[in-house]
């Protein structure tokens, strides 16, 4: 029996607490005005038509990039008004991380959701200061952490006031360059109250496996997406792309956007299912 989650409210995205499934989904980063106003359109197509509800990720800066010389985004400031731009646009509410805490106040000014990245989920004063701004704050669970540690994080984003708060799973470490997912964490995380969020793509990437930057392996987003919304997770985190050959950053574990319709259907076919089993 999965343990009862509080309602999370983004916006007038409600998450948890047998709310329908909800998908978070937009390229990995900005990589230009255009491409991101054009994922969020065909985003806002698809969803529409599937009745689900969404809200758009993207990133204005990677600060966690193998090499130096790796594309990272357009910054702080012309990030913020592209996802502004989105957000004006087409109505959804709208994540994004942080990496540093002077960014954590200017992406409130824009954003419904303040994303903790994995590596960064034991940063006590970056989730303090995210906390502190009345926005819902996603909390990745680190690579390296056991999803019974993300207690320390839950408690954490609650000591700084924080009332809306998600956990995301994006995968384990398992030897070098590689993650194996535990679908155990999806439902060992439910006990802290909180929806629980499965990152499909994050959890196929193959950390630093080009050497200067990280691989993945996106035959394996589909299957894994299903098994967790069969486990009964509460959104499902899927970073697509019109072109992943050619994205500039993670593209070996993004999703092809011309490929998102029909994994979204049968995801909703399977949290259908589950609805009712738990109805029975």
């Amino acid at each position: 029996m999965l343990a009862p989650v509080k309602e999370v409210e983004v916006r007038g995205v409600k998450l948890g607490a047998g709310n329908p499934l909800c998908l978070i989904a937009g390229p990995c980063v900005i990589e230009s005005e255009d491409l991101t106003l054009g994922v969020a359109a065909e985003l806002k197509k698809i969803t529409a038509a599937l009745g689900l509800p969404w809200i758009f990720k993207a990133s204005f800066d990677k600060a966690n990039r193998s090499s130096v010389k790796s594309f990272r985004g357009p910054g702080l400031e012309a990030g913020l008004k592209v996802l502004a731009k989105v957000g004006r646009e087409f109505g959804v509410p709208l994540l994004t991380d942080v990496h540093e805490i002077s960014q954590v106040q200017p992406a409130a000014e824009v954003v419904d959701m303040i994303q903790i990245p994995a590596f960064l989920s034991r940063q006590t004063d970056l989730i303090l200061a995210a906390a502190k701004t009345g926005k819902a704050v996603n909390l990745k669970k680190g690579q390296f952490l056991a999803p019974e540690d993300m207690g320390q994080a839950v408690a954490k984003a609650e000591a700084g006031g924080a009332k809306k708060i998600i956990l995301t799973e994006r995968g384990s470490s398992f030897g070098y360059h590689n993650l194996v997912v535990d679908m155990r964490g999806l439902v060992i995380m439910r006990q802290f109250g909180y929806p629980v969020v499965f990152d499909a793509t994050h959890s196929v990437q193959l950390p630093a496996g080009q050497g200067h930057a990280s691989s993945g392996d996106r035959r394996f987003i589909a299957p894994l997406a299903r098994a967790a919304v069969a486990a009964g997770v509460d959104g499902v985190f899927l970073e697509v792309h019109p072109d992943p050959e050619h994205a500039l950053c993670d593209g070996p574990n993004s999703l092809a956007l011309a490929e998102l319709p029909e994994l979204l259907r049968v995801l909703l076919e399977i949290h259908a299912t589950v609805g009712k089993r738990r109805e029975a």
